[in-house]
């Protein structure tokens, strides 16, 4: 919005002390007029709009803020949790290994126990940390590549939407219907637009596609056409990746061009809680390993149920679960990089349900994020898995409780971060819009308060104070507008009076109108007319062009 100064208003006698960005009420009488404030700029309230679009990203937020502030554990927690886990690890160990990790790990340092677990020792587990990845880097492709590359090391933190949802949440009838692989290539599209989110995942699950490879690469492919971000894929069976590698690489622009630059990051659920091996996504943790590939995953044992009730308990299992999959990566290829990806969940112990929006869950994924810090290793952790079924005050709450939390923890990856509802069981497309914004006021209390003899402002203090009595048209206030704040862009900060005067209108109304907005107009094919042709010849493609267009 901006200051709107040729709102400013001759205020009467005894009228309240109010100061409002387009109003100013002084109870002295005092007309405030365009000399006394300062002059209106040139182009009015659409040039400041775009202005404020291409600078705010810029001049206030960035991707990559550091977090780390929030650290639940103290140090000596740190080490008895980081001491459990590795007793763990040597003493419980992991079942169900596949034959072709035993032959991998057994002969470099790896035991088996008598009930035929595969155990690592405490020594072999400190050399693997050691010589583990402490950061990497996922490629944008085309013309965002180096713009928007995601560096995943320290605590820089990223927002990333994923989460495989099974529904769709039809925000006018109120109802959740199957997601569809339509609404992959739609929810990619709409992020494709939402500047706050870093990187792209398969949202929801194409319930339409029944056939494992068949919906692989339709949702490879309508992710890969609606975006050009950094992405986190994950593959139903191992071999499909390999079967996706062309298509990859002519979303990279050429052969081998993904390998060399990798654009997306390739993951799943390799453990079992509590502490056995899932064979699918074992085997594809050990393929992308070998590539040298981002091995991302998740590791969500679930309190009280997979995992132990207390909190410690189930974080400590998390913790070792995600170091058993550090294990195998590093047994596999030394040094290749790896997401430490323990996602302790919290179960409604009155129902034994899963429940995403808890203070609890919150709490236990911040801690698990320090854990990863504490090994210096790039992390990730789920988050914005409210339990409401819309977006309401219960899904305001939950959200921006678990999403500060994280953030401020110093997670690299946010993940299920947009537009979750239902405890992961449904996406919403208003939702997505929403979550962009809370996104970047969570990203401007990541960086923080500068203070410095400039920011401080003691002389601009002395000056203004003095005359005219008010900073509304010093030159500082108009010189960190743009850098020292964000604005809204769905959010509401009208006086009261103008709301009701323009309708009394909910926020989602907003958010609804910008939504549509967006995908309205923006039907994108990175992969151009030439290679979309290539690509549907060589795989089976069920996405019509005809719902890639307006």
């Amino acid at each position: 919005m901006g200051f709107q100064w040729h709102h400013v208003t001759k205020i009467m006698d005894n009228r309240p002390f109010k100061l409002i960005v387009a109003e100013f009420y002084f109870n002295t009488g005092e007309e405030i007029t365009m000399s006394n404030v300062g002059r209106r700029r040139s182009g009015g309230r659409a040039a400041r709009t775009r202005t404020r679009a291409q600078l705010s990203q810029n001049q206030v937020i960035k991707p990559g803020l550091l977090g780390g502030r929030y650290q639940p554990l103290s140090k000596a927690d740190q080490l008895n949790i980081h001491r459990g886990a590795l007793q763990i690890l040597a003493r419980t160990g992991v079942s169900n290994a596949t034959q072709e990790l035993l032959d991998i790990a057994l002969l470099k340092g790896a035991k088996l126990s008598p009930e035929g677990r595969l155990c690592f020792s405490q020594q072999l587990m400190e050399d693997l940390i050691a010589g583990a990845a402490r950061g990497y880097v996922v490629h944008a492709r085309g013309g965002r590549a180096g713009i928007d590359d995601m560096d995943c090391s320290d605590t820089k933190v990223y927002y990333s939407n994923s989460g495989t949802a099974v529904t769709t949440y039809d925000a006018e009838a109120k109802t959740y219907r199957p997601s569809s692989l339509q609404d992959i290539y739609d929810f990619t599209r709409l992020v494709d637009r939402l500047d706050n989110i870093h990187m792209v995942g398969d949202t929801v699950l194409a319930c339409d596609v029944t056939d494992d490879f068949q919906h692989d690469m339709n949702m490879l492919y309508a992710i890969l056409s609606g975006t050009e971000k950094p992405l986190c894929l994950c593959f139903r069976q191992r071999e499909h990746l390999q079967a996706a590698l062309p298509m990859l690489d002519m979303a990279s622009g050429g052969e081998g061009q993904f390998l060399a630059k990798p654009s997306a990051i390739i993951g799943g659920c390799p453990i079992v809680s509590p502490l056995r091996f899932g064979h699918g996504n074992l085997g594809l943790m050990i393929d992308t390993a070998r590539m040298g590939l981002v091995t991302d995953l998740a590791v969500p044992p679930q309190a009280g149920a997979t995992s132990p009730a207390t909190l410690a308990g189930t974080l400590v299992q998390s913790v070792a679960e995600s170091l058993a999959c550090l294990a195998v990566v590093n047994l596999v290829n030394p040094g290749a990089p790896m997401t430490f990806a323990a996602w302790p969940f919290i179960t409604d112990l009155r129902t034994g349900s899963f429940t995403g929006g808890s203070g609890e869950q919150a709490l236990i994924s911040a801690a698990a994020i320090q854990m990863g810090n504490y090994y210096n290793l790039p992390t990730s952790v789920g988050c914005g898995m409210t339990d409401a079924k819309l977006p309401d005050a219960q899904y305001g709450i939950e959200k921006a409780l678990s999403y500060t939390l994280a953030a401020h923890a110093g997670a690299n990856r946010l993940c299920e971060f947009g537009g979750m509802l239902g405890s992961l069981m449904g996406c919403s497309f208003e939702s997505m819009v929403l979550d962009n914004e809370v996104a970047g006021m969570i990203s401007r209390t990541l960086r923080g308060i500068e203070v410095s003899d400039e920011t401080l402002a003691l002389d601009v203090i002395h000056q203004q104070t003095l005359d005219p009595g008010h900073f509304l048209g010093a030159k500082q206030t108009l010189d960190v507008m743009e850098s020292e704040y964000i604005y809204p862009d769905v959010f509401d900060r009208q006086s009261a009076d103008a709301w009701q005067k323009q309708g009394s209108e909910d926020v989602m109304i907003k958010v609804a109108q910008t939504t549509k907005a967006i995908m309205g107009v923006h039907y994108p094919n990175y992969f151009g007319a030439n290679n979309d042709r290539r690509i549907r010849a060589q795989y089976p493609i069920q996405l019509p062009i005809s719902s890639m267009q307006r």
